[in-house]
C-alpha cells in the first residue's frame, strides 16, 4: 500500500470517528425530516435549504478546524520530513470532506423522496453546475479561515461566527419571502445565499442566475487564490 493510500485509510477513520462529521449529516436531516413532515411535497424551499445547511456547516466548520489544528500540533511540518508530504494530506482532506457532503447530500435526497415524497431537482444536470460551484465556493472560505487561524479552536470560532451571519442573510434561519428585500439582496452576494438561490432556481425549474453563478465562481477562484496564497505549514 503506497503512503498516500495509507494517509486516506487514517484519514477516513478519522473523519469517522469525529462527532462533528455526525452532527453535519444528522443536523440537516432533522431539519429535513421535522419540518418536511408538516409541509406540502411540492414545497421547494426545505430540501435546498437543508443541502446549503450541509455544505455550509462542512465548509466552514469540519473541514477548516482539522486543517487549523493539523498545523497547530505540528502535524504538517512533521509530514514534510516523510515521503507523504504535507500538500498530499491537504488534498486527501478536501476529497474526503468532499465525499462527507455527497454522503449528507445523498442522504438529504433520499430520505426527501422516499419518506417525504418531496419534489427532486427539475434538471439533474444543472443542479451537479450549482451545487459543484456552491460547494467549490464554501470550500474556499473554508480553507481562507484554514489559512488565516491560529489554532484549530480558532478557526472553529471564526466559521461559527461566520456562519450564522451568512445563514440568515442567505435565508437559512428565515425564509427569504419574509425577509427585508434589501437583506435578501445583500444575501445573494454571498456564498451561501447564491447556493441556496440558485438551488431553488432548479429545484422550480428555472435556469439558475447567471448573476448568482458568477458570484460563487468568483468566491471560488478569488478567496481560493487568497487561501492559498495565505496558507501556512507550520
Amino acid at each position: 500500500m503506497s503512503a498516500t493510500a495509507k494517509l486516506t485509510l487514517v484519514e477516513t477513520k478519522l473523519l469517522v470517528r469525529e462527532p462533528g462529521s455526525l452532527f453535519t449529516v444528522l443536523i440537516p436531516l432533522f431539519i429535513l425530516v421535522v419540518f418536511g413532515s408538516s409541509i406540502s411535497p411540492d414545497d421547494t424551499t426545505l430540501l435546498p435549504m437543508a443541502i446549503a445547511i450541509a455544505i455550509g456547516l462542512v465548509g466552514l466548520y469540519l473541514m477548516p478546524t482539522a486543517l487549523a489544528t493539523y498545523r497547530e500540533k505540528g502535524i504538517l511540518r512533521r509530514l514534510s520530513t516523510t515521503p507523504v508530504r504535507p500538500a498530499s494530506l491537504l488534498a486527501v482532506q478536501l476529497v474526503l470532506q468532499f465525499v462527507l457532503v455527497l454522503v449528507s447530500c445523498g442522504a438529504l435526497l433520499a430520505v426527501a423522496a422516499a419518506l417525504l415524497g418531496a419534489r427532486l431537482p427539475a434538471s439533474a444536470m444543472g443542479f451537479t453546475a450549482v451545487f459543484l460551484l456552491g460547494t467549490a465556493s464554501m470550500f474556499s472560505v473554508g480553507l481562507l479561515i484554514a489559512a488565516l487561524a491560529p489554532s484549530g479552536r480558532a478557526a472553529n470560532g471564526i466559521g461559527v461566527l461566520l456562519y450564522f451571519p451568512m445563514a440568515y442573510l442567505a435565508g437559512l434561519m428565515q425564509p427569504a419571502p419574509q425577509m427585508p428585500a434589501i437583506l435578501v439582496r445583500i444575501g445573494e452576494f454571498t456564498p451561501l445565499g447564491a447556493f441556496r438561490e440558485s438551488l431553488h432556481d432548479v429545484w422550480t425549474g428555472a435556469a439558475p442566475d447567471p448573476l448568482l453563478l458568477g458570484v460563487m465562481a468568483a468566491y471560488s477562484v478569488v478567496v481560493g487564490l487568497a487561501a492559498a496564497k495565505f496558507f501556512r505549514w507550520e
